[in-house]
């Protein structure tokens, strides 16, 4: 008899961007436009690399569990919170969250469309998942909402959301935690290109927020996320946690990439500039964004189509026909180098 696999990881999962690879190849660049992960186009700073290549001379050492170092980075650099938890990037967050506090059966609560890996974390734990739709413009329906996260488990928000670029209010993030009984998990991974701050809110204790070293800090292929939780959490989460969840070579890197106050505003002003630019250029309708990225309505082409048409000009963007309740005619492009958005810019119009 054959073991037998569960239902939840037999047909869908994360859906990744097409290869670069495979377009150049197909179409015959020696250069693909890489517009379609929401990444960093700028490798990180030489003092962070150096950071990273002296950690690999202790690798025959298991890392620090407790991340200590990164963990003061961010707290001199970002938040003097009592309490801060690493993960393997924003999705080791996301499941160690949820393993910590959801038994089978128990209610997840997401705000969609959104990112994919709340609901697969969330089946995997094989949670009860309830989609709650946004409003046609993707803000967040308070009522509707709260109708279900007010006696949730757990709910998921993301903001700036993922893929539209929607950014929540303060004031709404307050009046959600008013009113429900569990957690609301708050995933900020692109919070610091847009003008709001959620971490004043860090007094109540059913608040976690999550970010990532993957967007503007350039770590990406690194994986690491961290998340501001309340104490009483910690303990469970790091019992909950993979043993030794960041590497040397992560968390020394992320330490010294956190500090980096330049990298850092230099890119966020260089998302900022072109953001505005592709809104003003672009020849379709383009949601609103706090983000590193724009979603673009391409109707009445396909999503799907439209990124074969420009995949086909050297540029890789997201078809957003995954994200359940969103539709099938969006893309997502990320800010990129200054060439890369040139060429998208220049084939978009050609659409």
């Amino acid at each position: 008899m054959k073991p037998r696999v569960r239902s939840e990881f037999i047909k869908s999962g994360y859906v990744f961007a097409k290869s670069p690879a495979d377009i150049a190849k197909e179409y015959g660049f020696s250069e693909v436009a890489l517009l379609g992960s929401n990444e960093n186009p700028y490798p990180p700073s030489e003092k962070v690399i150096r950071a990273a290549k002296e950690a690999l001379s202790g690798v025959n050492r298991y890392p620090d569990p407790k991340a200590a170092e990164y963990h003061a980075a961010l707290r001199a650099n970002i938040c003097d919170a009592p309490v801060v938890t690493s993960g393997l990037g924003m999705d080791g967050v996301i499941e160690t969250a949820i393993r910590t506090l959801v038994a089978p059966g128990e209610k997840v609560v997401i705000s969609t469309p959104t990112f994919s890996m709340y609901g697969l974390a969330a089946k995997a734990a094989s949670a009860k998942v309830v989609n709650v739709p946004r409003k046609s413009d993707f803000t967040v329906d308070l009522d509707v909402f709260l109708q279900e996260a007010k006696d949730a488990k757990i709910s998921f928000l993301c903001t700036p959301n993922n893929p539209t670029g929607t950014v929540t209010p303060i004031e709404d993030i307050e009046y959600i935690l008013d009113r429900i009984d569990g957690v609301l998990f708050l995933d900020c991974a692109y919070v610091e290109f847009s003008d709001v701050n959620y971490l004043p809110l860090l007094s109540r204790d059913n608040l976690i927020i999550g970010r990532t070293m993957s967007k503007v800090y350039g770590l990406a292929g690194l994986r690491i996320g961290y998340a501001f939780v309340p104490e009483w959490f910690e303990g469970p989460y790091n019992v909950a946690a993979t043993p030794f969840t960041l590497n040397r070579v992560s968390a020394a890197a992320a330490a010294e990439a956190v500090s980096d106050h330049v990298y850092k505003d230099n890119f966020i002003a260089h998302v900022r500039k072109w953001r505005e630019e592709f809104i003003k250029e672009i020849p379709f309708p383009v949601s609103p964004s706090g983000a590193n990225f724009v979603l673009i309505n391409v109707a009445p082409k396909l999503g799907d189509d439209a990124m074969e048409a420009l995949a086909k000009q050297g540029v890789l963007v997201r078809s957003c026909a995954s994200f359940p309740g969103l539709g099938d005619t969006f893309i997502r492009v990320s800010v990129g180098d200054v060439w890369e958005n040139e060429r998208f810019l220049s084939a978009v119009k050609k659409l």
